[in-house]
């Protein structure tokens, strides 16, 4: 798909309120144009700020920098952007049926009935909503007023599209649901997208990179598979997934913890800070095995079985293991792992 809008460039850009609460350190990021990137992090961390920055809802700090491509847009408001914005309330017009809401933006620029009724059809086929076109606002589920929000803002062909944790008022299952669809129609728009959101999933679904943001500040910014797999602190290793992160003096390449030694490529010695997924273990007998531990309770969960295993470490380990397996609460069993599936946590160890 070719990309659409423009690149986003961020410069220095802090935000301080009036009271002296600062609610975004200064930051530099440059987005890519036709790139999804996704802003993750807890409640009061600096992202919707920053969201709100690059739509000119909030000016940055002096010295901050907005720049849509070329442009220079800090002092622009947001109405002469050209974003579009969807938000988790959806901010439909009630009194609009579908169609009309779909067209709104178009109508206020002057677009002529006819050019207006056809991108309307477009995005109607495009977001999946045929014949609901006359329907009232208040006569759609939440995931069809989703879909017509979406296409609202993508009608008016934003040079860039942000979303505010737009699926966080759906039911759990519906938004499992959406998020596929969403990521498939950021893809077949191809606009320059930032998508704001503090569910994991979400942000592993939909970005081409993530942005983890922690106390204001950028904590890494990555691919999906980069932030999961070499988490570059011990915030984003258990922040983003389920992650063992356990510390041990480390000798002669590996970890030495309470149940035995792991093996860990690249150690060096010293006290160390390692994380290990869940799904990196495997039980096997004791005798096979460096490290040793003793099952304290399984919980099956369809595709696997949650595995909590004591005494290997300094806390209780998390281990995810076929559904098949055979194993019962007070086994000892051992644990391997590929040491390449051990990440080393840089400058944590206390």
């Amino acid at each position: 798909m070719t990309a659409h809008g423009v690149a986003i460039h961020l410069e220095n850009c802090g935000k301080t309120f009036a009271n002296g609460a600062r609610a975004l350190e200064p930051t530099t990021i440059d987005i890519a144009r036709g790139e999804t990137v996704v802003f993750l992090g807890p409640s009061g961390c600096g992202k919707t700020t920053m969201l709100r920055i690059i739509a000119g809802l909030e000016t940055p700090d002096a010295g901050g920098r907005v720049r849509f491509g070329d442009e220079d847009v800090t002092d622009t408001p947001i109405e002469r952007r050209n974003v579009g914005m969807v938000f988790q309330s959806y901010a439909l017009f009630p009194n609009m049926n579908v169609a009309e809401n779909i067209g709104y933006g178009l109508k206020i620029r002057g677009i002529g009935a006819a050019e207006r009724a056809q991108r309307v059809a477009e995005l109607v086929t495009l977001t999946g909503i045929e014949g609901l076109e006359t329907r009232s606002i208040d006569q759609l589920s939440g995931g069809q007023r989703q879909r017509v929000a979406l296409a609202r803002a993508v009608a008016i062909r934003p040079r860039v599209l942000l979303l505010d944790e737009p699926l966080t008022a759906l039911d759990a299952l519906l938004r499992e649901r959406l998020r596929s669809e969403l990521n498939s129609l950021l893809r077949a728009l191809g606009i320059t997208s930032v998508y704001v959101t503090h569910d994991q999933a979400e942000a592993m679904t939909l970005g081409d990179r993530i942005v983890v943001m922690r106390k204001g500040a950028i904590a890494q910014i990555g691919s999906p598979r980069d932030i999961y797999f070499a988490p570059a602190n011990r915030y984003v290793a258990e922040f983003v997934g389920a992650a063992n992160v356990v510390e041990a003096e480390c000798r002669d390449g590996a970890l030495i913890l309470p149940g035995g030694s792991l093996p860990v490529a690249h150690a060096t010695p010293g006290r160390a800070v390692a994380m290990v997924r869940p799904e990196s273990w495997s039980i096997v007998p004791a005798t096979a095995a460096t490290l040793t531990g003793r099952v304290e309770t399984v919980i099956f969960v369809g595709d696997r079985l949650r595995v909590t295993i004591a005494g290997a470490a300094d806390r209780p380990l998390l281990v995810d293991a076929p559904n098949g397996l055979a194993v019962a609460p007070g086994q000892t069993v051992g644990l391997t792992v590929p040491p390449g599936a051990v990440r080393l946590l840089a400058g944590e160890a206390a």
